[in-house]
């Protein structure tokens, strides 16, 4: 199995290097793509320096498997021509909607790789990944009706230059100097941003969109489900605060046993200082967690649920690698 990777050099790129350490992710070949201006340069990986190549030039029939970590563009570029010679996994948005391409959390939708007809297949948004993977074992159990979902995300979010840009106006803003955002529409030193992507002609931003979108299209087009997407001050990892509005009565301890079973999920949920998952504490961890689990009084067959999960891993690099390997183990 020959293995490439489409912007190696990236935030996703490095941390699905990361991933195939971690899983002991085995290959024949590897090949590491990026753009011409690191065309040359070199990354060090499991005691071998691998030479970026040269997007522009580079033979796509020498993968098997080929990872698309850069974003929409590149993939609208380049994507359907290396799908005739490999299996592409795609990180970006741009095929995440296309009927032809299916969009794959592999714990929640693994059946639908089949569906493949581009040899494309697509990974969901950050967001959106993480809130799946949680409601797929109580839609199982109770049919989700509803969900309201308030992200709080992390500026990794938005590549590595945001995250430069935290650190920098973090060290200005305790320093008294004058701040310039390059990445944010505002300040997000001590602050939070209710605005991430462009806004749509309703009111919504693209990435509000895109987990009402995502979501149907993963687990069930007939859920209902609104969103507030929040940018804030953090590093690595999403949350999100999430109401869920079930078609079936439920019972709080069989929504605990479900979650606590699944694969990806891991319930970390004390009713005591302290007894639940915050961003620092899931970063560079592979699970979903999910804390504060408990029933909303103010409408029938509802609960509130606290999820946290890393973003760069579950919502990019490791999902695509889980992809991967369910292609894999499928042959």
């Amino acid at each position: 199995m020959n293995i490439a990777i489409v912007g190696a050099t990236g935030n996703v790129g490095r941390k699905t290097l990361e991933v195939f350490n971690k899983k002991n992710f085995k290959f024949d070949n590897l090949y590491l793509v990026a753009s011409e201006k690191s065309a040359g340069k070199k990354i060090s990986f499991r005691d071998k320096e691998y030479e970026i190549e040269n997007l522009d030039t580079y033979d796509f029939s020498k993968a098997d498997i080929t990872f698309f970590a850069a974003a929409g563009k590149i993939a609208e570029k380049f994507a359907e021509k290396a799908a005739k010679h490999t299996i592409v996994i795609d990180n970006s948005s741009f095929f995440r909607m296309d009927p032809d391409v299916p969009l794959i959390v592999p714990q929640v939708n693994a059946s639908d790789i089949k569906k493949m007809k581009k040899n494309i297949i697509a990974n969901p948004n950050c967001s959106t990944a993480q809130l799946v993977i949680a409601l797929k074992p109580l839609h199982d159990l109770f049919k989700i009706k509803r969900v309201v979902v308030s992200t709080y995300q992390s500026v990794s979010g938005g590549g590595k230059d945001p995250m430069d840009e935290l650190v920098e106006q973090t060290k200005k803003y305790l320093e008294g100097e004058k701040i310039e955002s390059k990445n944010f529409t505002k300040q997000i030193a001590f602050n939070i941003i209710p605005h991430i992507d462009v806004f749509a002609d309703d009111g919504y931003t693209k990435e509000e969109l895109k987990m009402t979108n995502e979501t149907k299209k993963i687990l069930d087009e007939t859920i209902e489900l609104t969103a507030t997407c929040v940018r804030i001050p953090v590093l690595v990892s999403h949350s999100e605060a999430v109401n869920i509005e079930f078609e079936k009565p439920f019972n709080l301890e069989k929504v605990r046993e479900a979650l606590s079973n699944a694969e990806g999920c891991e319930v970390i949920d004390k009713r005591e200082n302290g007894g639940y998952i915050t961003p620092l504490e899931a970063t560079g961890k592979d699970e979903t967690y999910i804390s504060r689990i408990r029933e909303d009084k103010t409408k029938e067959n509802s609960i509130n649920l606290w999820i946290v999960s890393d973003n760069l891993l579950r919502g990019a690099a490791l999902n695509s690698v889980e992809i991967a390997e369910t292609i894999i183990n499928s042959k």
